[in-house]
């Protein structure tokens, strides 16, 4: 096998592995797994966890809102589907052409997870030695836990992740124009694709002022970004007749000034006082970003310098999950700190709490679906 493949068989293990064993008590249709109550619904439970049958919905209609309004019984607006970009549901869509739906959904996700997981593992191997590269990428591919449970169900963040690391690793080393088609690809599948556009536009601001001197030319690559963005406006145009459809969608964006609304239990999508361990999200962020300026890595500083201000100003419970993006980036600022021997002994007792904490995730966070007909 050629060494650019050589690791292949381990990214396949510890992409699908975690998944299958999360999948594992559901299919068995456990009532009960370390005294957690589960539902006796298979893996409906894993295909109806949100937001996978919302996607299911873009991918059976296109964003028709007759046929919308006509199949599906969520009381939603038929505009709150354009706040979930194409390029995941249009996966979705080639793969149901041999399989049924959610099934099809699902190999978009494993495959989208190897995916992810593969780009980690090169972007990691640049930073700690050779015999860490598998311990850092295990660690990846479980830790933290919102993001194994987002690689299990039906969710459009494996596919953005892993179009976010290829982009910024392309960028890192020069090679703009893989650059800038993953991060094309990256905005296609979820609107904060562009904040990757506005991290180069800050790196080369960055890079004139301490040059004097910069070719211009050579990013041009990076324009595939927004012209990306644009192009989903104008499918939104023609599919539903408003290019503005994604601002039209609703309560989706859930950025609020100023910034730590989060802390407003009183808010729509926060809904609890039961907020503390957001504070220790902020404290890993900042510390990262911190730590990757002081190490000159500014391609990535940048981006999650950008991507971690932003999350600040994010009023959702779920914060975590919005986090996600910068996760990959934050094992470059800890990676010789997560190298070490503790946390490979630590792993071996926070692997326990991560997969409940999964199990039970996945066995609440589901929605009402009386009929599974339309979705097939």
């Amino acid at each position: 096998m050629s060494g650019k493949f050589k690791n292949l068989p381990w990214i396949l293990v510890l992409s699908l592995v975690p998944t299958f064993l999360i999948w594992l008590p559901f299919f068995l249709r456990l009532q009960t797994f370390w005294g957690i109550p589960l539902p006796g619904n298979g893996l409906a439970t894993i295909v109806a966890n949100y937001d996978g049958p919302l996607y299911l919905v873009v991918a059976k209609t296109l964003y028709g809102k007759a046929v919308i309004m006509a199949n599906y019984q969520f009381p939603l607006p038929t505009e709150y589907y354009a706040a979930h970009f194409p390029l995941y549901p249009l996966i979705i869509r080639v793969f149901g052409l041999v399989t049924n739906y959610p099934y099809a959904m699902l190999t978009a996700t494993l495959l989208s997870s190897i995916l992810a997981v593969y780009f980690f593992q090169k972007l990691i191997s640049q930073y700690v030695d050779k015999k860490d590269v598998l311990f850092l990428t295990l660690l990846f591919s479980v830790f933290p836990a919102r993001w194994l449970i987002v690689r299990s169900v039906g969710s459009a963040d494996p596919l953005f992740i892993a179009s976010i690391i290829a982009s910024v690793y392309f960028f890192k080393y020069k090679k703009y124009w893989l650059s800038g088609i993953w991060g094309a690809l990256a905005t296609l599948t979820k609107s904060p694709g562009i904040l990757l556009f506005v991290s180069y536009a800050a790196y080369i601001i960055f890079e004139y002022f301490k040059n004097q001197k910069i070719s211009i030319k050579k990013y041009l690559p990076t324009l595939l970004i927004p012209l990306s963005l644009i192009g989903v406006f104008t499918l939104y145009f023609f599919l539903t007749g408003d290019f503005w459809a994604y601002f039209h969608s609703g309560d989706n964006i859930h950025l609020m000034f100023p910034p730590f609304s989060v802390f407003n239990f009183s808010a729509p999508w926060v809904g609890t006082f039961w907020l503390e361990e957001i504070i220790f999200i902020y404290l890993i962020g900042a510390i990262g970003v911190y730590k990757l300026f002081a190490k000159k890595e500014y391609e990535i500083a940048i981006f999650s310098g950008i991507f971690f201000t932003l999350s600040l100003f994010i009023s959702h419970r779920d914060l975590m999950r919005y986090a996600l993006p910068m996760v990959p980036f934050l094992f470059v600022a800890f990676a010789d700190i997560l190298a070490k021997k503790e946390v490979k002994i630590a792993l071996a007792v926070i692997i326990i709490p991560i997969y409940l904490f999964s199990l039970a995730f996945i066995s609440q966070n589901v929605m009402p679906i009386s009929n599974w007909a339309p979705f097939l």
